[in-house]
């Protein structure tokens, strides 16, 4: 649900509620729960669709990917996560999604269910926003704007640097998107040659004129 949020509305203000008890709460996810860090390399599964939920799951560095194959044997990714973030919630007894990690990454499983202190439903009403947000983006109508949100919410997620280092590849971006890999090339390449970004390699890019890009998935 890598999205820009540009006005207040109903995701917007639920997640606003829930920001200020995430972050009373970190202490305690860290306090609460016995946990141990796992190492990953690119593409390795870290859970499948279909398992039993038996932990949640930290990015202590990395990104992940949850994603879910269709019954044409083509992949929609449903959520980026990165250093920080937390993943692996579910309603019912097994996962709904596969997640993988995108690069290299450190995970932190906590295995033992969270206090009854809030923590749980802040952190989970958090990824809820995020997929409210994602549903919008790719409910856009133009490739533009959902790249142009792509990069936004990245930039924000990572700290507010404008010198990004893509873990994802052109092949995550469109599958997560729902656009195609040629469609992200030419998106890139235009944001490009109008100065928005520029790019640094295949997985690096430097955004220049970020209200143009705010403005375009406003």
């Amino acid at each position: 649900m890598l999205a820009y949020r540009a006005h207040q509305d109903p995701a917007h203000a639920v997640e606003s509620m829930v920001a200020g008890l995430v972050a009373r709460n970190d202490a305690a996810l860290a306090d609460a729960l016995p946990r141990q860090v796992e190492f990953y390399s690119a593409n390795a599964e870290i859970y499948a669709q279909g398992e039993r939920p038996v932990a949640l799951y930290q990015v202590e560095y990395g990104a992940v990917r949850l994603f879910r194959l269709l019954s044409d044997g083509r992949r929609q990714i449903c959520a980026f996560h990165v250093a920080g973030e937390v993943f692996g919630f579910e309603a019912d007894g097994q996962h709904h999604l596969f997640a993988e990690a995108v690069c290299d990454a450190a995970i932190r499983i906590h295995r033992r269910p969270l206090r009854e202190d809030g923590t749980m439903l802040a952190l989970a009403l958090k990824e809820l926003v995020r997929a409210q947000d994602h549903l919008l983006v790719i409910g856009r109508q133009t490739a533009a704007e959902r790249i142009a949100a792509f990069m936004v919410d990245l930039y924000e997620r990572l700290g507010e640097d404008r010198h990004l280092e893509l873990a994802m590849s052109r092949s995550d971006i469109a599958d997560y998107l729902g656009l195609t890999i040629e469609t992200v090339s030419r998106v890139f390449s235009r944001f490009r040659s109008k100065g928005y970004i520029k790019l640094h390699g295949t997985r690096a890019l430097e955004i220049v004129q970020l209200d143009v890009l705010r403005a375009l998935c406003a």
